[in-house]
């Protein structure tokens, strides 16, 4: 018993010293951030919502400082608010590894700042609720949630209208999203997909629905690097910080169409915005 009180005691004291290591480096990287924020967040605010990640999430402190730092960046140059209650984005430990994970209203977020989308909205529909969809031709969505009762989830959907008059719908069971995030996140059994279920699976129904909307290339890549490794490389000055990027998509910057693309490494600086 004793031995096992010790080990802990250690393991404990690793993970906190890994953890003043991390926010020594987010201390260092204000100047990155300042580069890669947009003017409504101030790198004093960003700094101190991921230290917040990092008290509030133990694992995070097992984290490389490579991988941890390059999440916090991307979330910067998106302009995102990391694990907070907005729901925008989030830190994942995996490991020793952090990943950067869009939520689905950060997703909205990026959106609406094309300024394509009159509205842009995601829906969870439960078993005691009226719904009717269609597609083909002249497709049709109905949803009138029970005022009480409404039972369990059985569909998730999002819905978009354009300004210029278009709209579009996609519609997701709840087997279906299960079945994807299954076999797509690894962070499956733990993070959001555990916490937050809801705000997940209409994530994952507006990735699939924006896929064919006319997208910025900021939104197209924010989707391509959502739940990947993001590394900064530490080793040159604070604010030519670069980050280490594995796009599993590529975008046409002219017409925003997203494509799938062969493994391949680009290097953008936090100075640069992601739609250069």
């Amino acid at each position: 018993m004793a031995g096992k009180i010790q080990t802990a005691a250690q393991n404990n004291a690793v993970q906190n010293n890994n953890t003043k290591i991390l926010q020594e480096y987010l201390r260092g990287c204000k100047k990155a951030f300042a580069n890669a924020l947009p003017k409504m967040i101030t790198p004093e605010r960003f700094t101190r919502m991921a230290m917040t990640a990092l008290t509030t999430n133990s694992k995070l402190g097992n984290c490389t400082p490579q991988s941890f730092i390059g999440a916090c960046l991307y979330a910067a140059q998106l302009g995102l608010e990391p694990n907070t209650p907005l729901g925008q984005a989030y830190l994942i430990p995996y490991g020793k590894q952090c990943q950067f994970q869009l939520g689905y209203k950060g997703l909205i977020e990026l959106a609406y700042r094309s300024d394509q989308f009159k509205n842009i909205t995601a829906q969870v529909v439960y078993e005691n609720d009226t719904f009717d969809y269609e597609y083909g031709l002249e497709p049709v969505l109905k949803h009138k949630p029970a005022k009480t009762n409404r039972g369990n989830i059985e569909y998730v959907y999002a819905v978009y209208n354009l300004k210029n008059g278009g709209f579009a719908f996609e519609v997701m069971s709840i087997d279906d999203v299960k079945t994807f995030a299954r076999k797509y996140s690894k962070s499956y059994n733990s993070g959001p997909w555990q916490t937050d279920f809801e705000a997940m699976a209409k994530k994952t129904v507006l990735k699939r629905l924006l896929k064919y909307a006319p997208l910025s290339t900021e939104v197209a890549q924010a989707a391509s690097y959502d739940s990947m490794k993001i590394e900064a490389d530490l080793s040159g000055a604070d604010n030519e910080m670069e980050l280490d990027l594995t796009p599993a998509l590529i975008v046409d910057d002219e017409t925003g169409e997203v494509t799938e693309a062969a493994s391949a490494i680009e290097k953008k600086s936090a100075q640069v915005s992601i739609d250069e």
